[in-house]
Formats: structure tokens, sequence, C-alpha cells
């Protein structure tokens, strides 16, 4: 075998062995440790020594043998002198510690880097386990001339993996040509532990003779008597009286050698201390060429084959490397003469090959340990069987012992991962810490926000006391166990009501139709429930009724209203809102296609535009599009004269179009609803409480939940010119503006003389009077009426509300405002516009209805009813109901909250319009 290779090509390659020594057993030596940032590493450079041979490269083995910085072996079987040498090259060398590290990404976490690192340890160890079960002497290379501590937890981690291993070892190697001594303990002998340590400066010679600190000898003695021992070699019995009571004081080593996982010699050198380079090179290395060049003594010069060749081969190789004067070992200054690195290690190697063996146990009786010289063949056959369990867990056969080996790799955390097992101490005592951080002042059940804010504040403590690499393991295991807390029986209903409020049942299922509700389920079937109670009022404002807190668009503004219409108003005379008409038995909801932009930069904008447009109309237009208005026709059933101009087309407007009868509006209509579609059932009502002599304006509304002396509607006087036949064709809308009222402490004369006067001949200044009332009503069915966005109707004395309705007319009114009632608790108290009444008098006059709310700010759409631009009829008391909710595809447009400004939740001016009729009603 001329090169190194790996110990996998080695054990898969068909090595042809020397007739001479096939039959001949071979000692196998393994060299592990670590190396310095040098230019040839330490441990190749030992074979290179040992074999006299340039087998290694000076700069260590190549890249590709382990392009991940990990552990691999590397194998040279000398023939000739029946060694096999097996180099462990892992991170603890530094160039494969550099190739770890550049194989790191950038961005790893400081958890995941230290699993990298444990990893690669582990595997150092069990490759480490590997050497320890194939080899008779085993080679402990230290960079520097001091003993690393560390080792001894290292060999302890190693026995017990041993001792949790051997089963699955035995079971690998059942089937070997071995002894049943190597079958039971998995090893052809215990393993010879020896030390080589590199000189690295600490300790200087001068003179032959070595100094401690304070320039005395290490024995105290007399400092110029000659020493018997050089300073190097006194070092070295230094570090064997060192490591053997460091060994024995923590039980790596006992008296019986077979129960230990190696063994050093109770009565040889077993360290050795590898010199500095020398000062003259030249000269050492000649010295080297001298000595290698010059024949012994008792040397023929006859060239000799065969056995005797490998006899006369280890007899030289056993001889040493100096001569003896006088037959001493004292060197000409009474001093011994140190060995080199050779003989050192030769002594023990030619114990294996002789088939003496180790006897290295102590004690009063000592038990001697078994020992098997085998041959190449046998020795590899059990050495691929425990790689393919060991180390390359590929093959089928062998898989499953593979993965229980790797799997007691666990008891090797122990004692190689202190950091983890403190930061795992660490974790462990801040968790219950942190657990009661989350459960302190919970409610039984509470929703996600609660949840969320407690495991913040568990995290906050656990922070504070979690320390190490585990934080990041042991904080997902607190994620895990709060939501476990959680979801057990504490999770709240996350539905909120339409008014913002949280449902306060645990987490439940809803009932389907016709199913009863369970509580003994789990989880429970129930209805949604904020135990929010209010008071409202029916479509006409009549009768009051508590409600539920309502959680779904039908229940708040349909289901709540009918009801009461059974008990009120469902005789009265009313004016329905289309709503969605199926013509198949399992009409679908529309698709949700998002909430589209409104046409025409919107429907407030528009309709304002669309309200100038039609103050410009002739009379006969207005009578016209009034006219199919009230209809629910398209103006262009009117002919080409609809619009009062010829040839003019007119742009097709939500009316024009048929609404669909397959799928409905799932929500509720508003300017950003696709065109065409109708919700199946109206939020808004519009309903005729009686003629328009019902309202009284001295006794004002004659209902339930109004507030004194705020239930009186504010009068809207409005100009009606008479028109005689020179007049017909013009008009004027008469919106309730300045224009129409007359000039101060004037008065308007009519047939009967009053300022009301409604005879059938009017002159040209005669006045209708309507009546407006705006009604806001708070969730404890306390009532009032609005004279201006922030001002309540308030009449102490008789004769009615004096203030004109301009002023809500001709302003955008609030949709919410302060309950003039608050409670004694500190959250303000609202009331929602939630009725519109409307006095028509019994005139020449056309009031147009058309009400759009905000509930919101933008970008919330403009809700509207499903018929906009509708004309009252005259002589009655009207009464326009708006939603109790608003809702969008994308959920409820709640309330104000206590720091939401409330002039962006409105009713957009515009909501009533008054024109004059064509002909007055006979």
């Amino acid at each position: 075998m001329a090169v190194p290779m790996s110990i996998a090509s080695l054990l898969q390659s068909e090595l042809t062995e020397d007739p001479l020594y096939k039959d001949e057993g071979l000692c196998v030596l393994g060299i592990f440790g670590k190396s310095a940032m040098q230019p040839g590493s330490a441990k190749e450079s030992l074979i290179n020594t040992l074999a006299d041979k340039h087998i290694f490269p000076l700069f260590g083995p190549d890249e590709t043998d382990c392009p991940g910085g990990g552990s691999f072996i590397q194998a040279y079987y000398n023939q000739e002198s029946r060694v096999l040498y097996l180099v462990l090259t892992s991170v603890c060398d530094n160039r494969q510690l550099l190739r770890a590290c550049e194989s790191l990404s950038a961005g790893i976490g400081h958890s995941d880097a230290h699993d990298f690192w444990k990893g690669a340890e582990k595997q150092h160890c069990l490759q480490l386990l590997y050497l320890f079960s194939l080899c008779h002497v085993l080679l402990l290379v230290h960079p520097t001339s001091s003993f690393d501590v560390t080792y001894d937890r290292l060999f302890r981690a190693l026995d017990a993996l041993r001792q949790k291993a051997l089963p699955l070892l035995r079971a690998a190697i059942k089937d070997s040509p071995v002894s049943k001594e190597w079958k039971v303990n998995c090893r052809p002998c215990p393993p010879r532990l020896l030390f080589v340590f590199q000189m690295n400066g600490a300790l200087k010679v001068s003179g032959g003779t070595g100094l401690t600190g304070n320039g005395t000898d290490a024995a105290g003695g007399n400092p110029d008597k000659p020493k018997k021992h050089s300073p190097r070699r006194r070092l070295q019995h230094a570090l064997e009286d060192q490591i053997y009571r460091i060994f024995r004081k923590s039980r790596v080593l006992t008296n019986q050698s077979s129960n230990c996982l190696f063994t050093v010699p109770a009565n040889q050198a077993f360290v050795y201390v590898v010199p500095g380079p020398d000062e003259d090179p030249v000269g050492a290395l000649l010295g080297q060429l001298r000595a290698n060049c010059a024949l012994r003594e008792n040397d023929t010069g006859m060239p000799v084959s065969g056995p005797r060749r490998y006899q006369q081969m280890r007899h030289t190789a056993r001889q040493p490397s100096f001569t003896v004067e006088n037959s001493s070992l004292s060197s000409a200054g009474g001093q011994l003469v140190d060995c080199t690195l050779k003989e050192f290690l030769w002594q023990h190697v030619e114990l294996v090959l002789t088939k003496k063996g180790f006897d290295d146990s102590v004690g009063r009786n000592p038990q001697p340990s078994h020992f098997e010289l085998p041959t190449y063949t046998k020795w590899a056959q059990v050495a691929c069987r425990l790689y393919q369990v060991m180390i390359d867990s590929t093959e089928e056969e062998t898989a499953e012992l593979a993965m229980k080996v790797q799997g007691q790799l666990k008891v090797l955390e122990g004692f190689l991962d202190a950091d983890a097992k403190f930061s795992e101490n660490r974790c462990q005592k801040a968790l219950p810490l942190a657990h009661s951080a989350y459960q302190s002042n919970l409610p039984h059940n509470y929703t996600t926000t609660v949840h969320k804010n407690q495991l913040t504040q568990a995290l906050r403590v656990y922070s504070q006391h979690a320390r190490g690499v585990a934080f990041q393991r042991y904080a997902l295991q607190l994620h895990e166990d709060c939501y476990k807390f959680w979801s057990n029986g504490h999770q709240l209903c996350e539905e909120r009501s339409l008014t913002d409020q949280h449902c306060v049942h645990k987490f439940h299922l809803l009932p389907k139709p016709g199913e009863k509700p369970e509580m003994d389920r789990n989880p429970p079937i129930l209805h949604h429930n904020s135990r929010g109670r209010s008071t409202s009022s029916c479509n006409c404002g009549r009768k009051q009724a508590p409600r539920e807190d309502p959680f779904d668009i039908q229940a708040a503004n349909y289901d709540f209203y009918q009801m009461l219409e059974e008990k009120c108003c469902g005789k009265l005379e009313r004016i329905h809102f289309p709503v969605f008409q199926p013509s198949t038995p399992d009409p679908a909801p529309a698709c949700d296609e998002g909430a589209r932009p409104p046409e025409s930069g919107g429907s407030g904008e528009g309709e304002r535009l669309k309200e100038k447009d039609t103050a410009s109309h002739t009379p006969g237009d207005s009578t016209s599009l009034s006219l199919a208005l009230s209809l629910g026709q398209s103006t262009d059933s009117l002919g080409p004269y609809g619009d009062g101009g010829e040839g003019q087309e007119k742009r097709p407007s939500l009316v024009d179009r048929q609404p669909s009868t397959v799928e409905y509006l799932p929500g509720m209509l508003h300017s950003g609803c696709p065109k065409g579609l109708l919700p199946k059932f109206s939020s808004w009502s519009l309903v005729k409480l009686g003629p328009a002599k019902a309202y009284n304006c001295h006794t004002g509304l004659e209902q339930p939940g109004f507030l004194p002396g705020s239930s009186f509607l504010l009068p809207w006087d409005v100009v009606i010119r008479c028109r005689s036949e020179e007049e017909v064709g013009l008009s004027e809308p008469l919106d309730g503006g300045p224009s129409s009222w007359p000039a101060p402490n004037k008065a308007l004369t009519g047939k009967r003389g009053g300022v009301g006067g409604l005879g059938r001949g009017r002159r040209r200044d005669d006045v209708a009077r309507a009546f407006v009332g705006f009604e806001y009503e708070d969730s404890r069915g306390r009532r009032f009426l609005s004279s201006g966005p922030d001002k309540v109707v308030k009449v102490l004395g008789p004769g009615g509300a004096k203030e004109p309705a301009t002023r809500v007319l001709n302003a955008d009114m609030p949709l919410y405002i302060p309950s003039p009632a608050q409670g004694r608790g500190l959250k303000p108290h609202y009331a929602q516009l939630i009725r519109l009444f409307i006095v028509v008098p019994d005139a020449p006059l056309e009031i147009t209805l058309n009400p759009q709310v905000q509930p919101g700010p933008p970008p919330c759409p403009v809700f509207h009813p499903e018929q906009t631009e509708l004309v009252l009829p005259p002589d009655g008391l009207w009464v326009l109901r708006f939603p109790y909710a608003y809702v969008t595809e994308r959920g409820p447009c709640y309330p104000p909250k206590e720091n939401q400004p409330l002039a962006s939740y409105r009713v957009l001016k515009g909501i009533l319009r008054a024109n004059t009729a064509s002909t007055p009603p006979q």
C-alpha cells in the first residue's frame, strides 16, 4: 500500500498482501488528537517519521476528502512492519475547523450553529469509538506540552457510549471469524493509550540543565549537581503522573483493564514530548543523514531477504538510535540520553507483534485481559461490519442497527454539552414562572387578543430568566403550552356583534336550520350572545321593545322589526322597497368580487349633480320625472321628450336595468355594489302613520320614549306660485332655501288671510307648510328630535317648534351624536339617527326622498335604499326607518369609538327635495 486512503476505500478494495506476511498478524495503530495551524499536521507527520517515508502530504489531507469540515479516517498499511495506521481527522484539527466554518451559512442562528457543532462533535465521538474498537495501540497527539483536561470528560462520554452500544456491536460482529472474547468485548484487546505532546517553547533548556521559573531544579536540590534526567524526560514523567492521577480519580482507569475504555502501562513510559525545532536546521538534517547512513557494528554488508530480512528489520527497529558508553545509559555528563519517537512507540508495538499482549491490570488480584492478533483479512471483516453500523448506514442489512446506534448518541449530551445542559436547566426553571405569568388575572374564557397579550407577558418573564441555546426551543414549548391551555375549554367565541361586542359563550358551533341548541355537546351548539340588550322602537315608532344584540344583518335590520309589525304597524300603509324575487328554487348569492369603485366619482356626488340638473328642468320635465320615479319606471318610457331634449341619449341608471332573479346581493345595497343585484330583504322601511293632520304641531309626536319637549317636528315652509296660462312651462325648485322665505315683517295673505292658508284659489306667493324631524334613539330607548347637527329640539311652551327645518336639510346630519341623557360612567353614550318623520301637506307639492348614509370615514361606501329618488304621496305623515346596523362585504361598519370623530359618520344633505306638481290636487 503505497499511498494512504480513506477507511471506506480500504475496506472496499481488494488489497493484495505479500505472501510472506499474509498469515502473520498485524498491529493496528490509531492516531487522533488536536493539531494547531502549522504547515504540516502533527498526526500525519508522525507517520512519515515512523515509516521513514514521505507518505502524507506536507499540508495535510486534500479538501475533497471531507469538504464539509466533518470527521474522516485515513488508513495506511505498512506490510513490512506489519502495522496498520488509522488517522482520525476532525474539527479538532484547525484545518477542518476552518472548512466547517466556511460551510456554515452567514445568517444561521445561535441555536442552529450550536446544533451544527454538537452534531460534528457527536460524529467525532462515534468515529473515535470506532478506533477504540479496532486498534491495539492508540496515540493521542496534542499540539502543546500541557495536558488538556477536557479529554477526561470525552473519555467518560466514550465509555458510557460504548456500554450503551455494546449489545448492538455484538450483534453486528456475531458472524465474524474472530474469537469469542473479541465478539463479547467487541475489540481485539483493551487498547493501550499513549500520549505525544509537542514542545511549544514553554520549557527552556540551557546547558543541559532544566530550570523551573525560579532558577532551581524541579526537585529542589542543588542546582550545580548534574541531573540524571533531561528536562524533557522530567516533563514526560510529570505529565505521566498527572494524567494517571486524573484518570484514576475520575475512574476512567480502574484496577481491571478489561473493564476500562483503554489502559496505560504500569512500568513503561506512555508519554512522549516531541522536541521543538532545532536552532540549526542544516546541522540537524546532516546529523540525521549521518545516523541513517552509518552501519552498525553488527550489521553485515550482505543483503538479506525473506523471513530473516523481516526479523532483521524488526531487530533494527528495536535497537536504540544511540550508542551506550561503557554499557550504561548515561552520556558524558552523566545524563540519560532521550529516546526517539520511533523507539518510544516500538516498544509497545513489539508487545503486540510478539503476541505478548498488555498486562496493565493492577491491584491485589489482577485479572488477565484478552488479547488477539488478527490477520489483515479477519480484521478487515470485523472493521467492515463495524463501519456499516457506526459510520456508514447506507447498507440495508445493517440499517436498523445503525439507526439504533445513532439513537444511543443521546448519552453524550450529559458529558459533552455542558452549555446546553445549563441552558436546559435554566429554561426549565423559567417555564413555570412564565406559565404563572400567563395565567395571572385571566378570566375563565377569553379572546385571541387577551391570549396574545398574556402570552407576550409570559414571554417577557421567560426571557428574563431563560438563557442559552435551549431558549428558542422552550419558547416554542411555552407557545404550545399556553395555546393548549387556552383551547382546552378557555377559548371565548371570537364573533363580534354588529355593535362591536364579543359573544360571551366559549367556543361553540352555530345551530343549523331547524336544529336546537345543545349545551352538553363539545363544542356546544349555541346562538351567539353578547349579553347586550337595548330598547328599540318599531318601524313607525309607536311601540318599544327590548332586543338582543344582533350578530347578523337580518336580525338587526329585519327580523326585530318584523316581529313588532305583528303587534303594531303591520296594517299601516307603506311603500315597499324592491327586493330579490327568485326565479329558481335554489338562488345563489352573488360572487364576492370585492368592493367596486362607485361610478361617476361616488354616489353622493352623482346624486348632487342630478339634483342640480333637476333644478334646471322645465315644469313639464319635473312633472314627468317625478311621475316616472313615483311609478318606479324609467324616464325612457316617456319617449324622446322625457328629458326635454330631442335626439339626446340618456345614460342608463340603476332603475334602467332589470334586477337579477338568479343571484341576490348577500349584504346591504351601497355605492360599491354591482348593479342589477337586490338583497333578499330590505334594511329600510317607509310607512305612513296617517294623513298630514295626524300630526299636531302643538303637542308634537305622541310616541313613547321621547325626552320632554323634544318630540316636535321642525316646520318647513315651501313657497308655491300659482301658474297662469302665460306661466306654463316655468317652474322653480322649492328646496327650502332662503329665496323661499318672505321678507321680514311682511305678511303673506292667502284666501283665508293666514300664513298657512291652503285654499284652492291661491295667489302668487302661497306657502305650503311641511314638517320634518330627524329622530335619534340611544340603546336605552330614549328618543329625541334634532334641530341641527349639534342641537336637540327643546320646546318649553305651547306653539310647537319655531326653528325652521332649513338648517337640517341643508347640512350633513350626524349619524351618531352624544345622548343628552348620559349615564354615570365615564364612557360616552351615543344616540343613533334611526328615523326621519316627514309631514307632506295636501298641496300641489312633490317631496322627493333620497337618503344617503356614510357610516364611517372614507373609504366607507355610501348606503342607500333599494329605490332612490322616491316621491312621497301628498297628505301623509311618513316615517323612514334607517338601518340599525350597516354592513359591507368586508364586514360591519361599527359605531364610533370614544376617540373617533363623529363628523365622519353622517347622513348626506339633500335627503329631501321639494318641487311643485303640474296640477294641484282636487
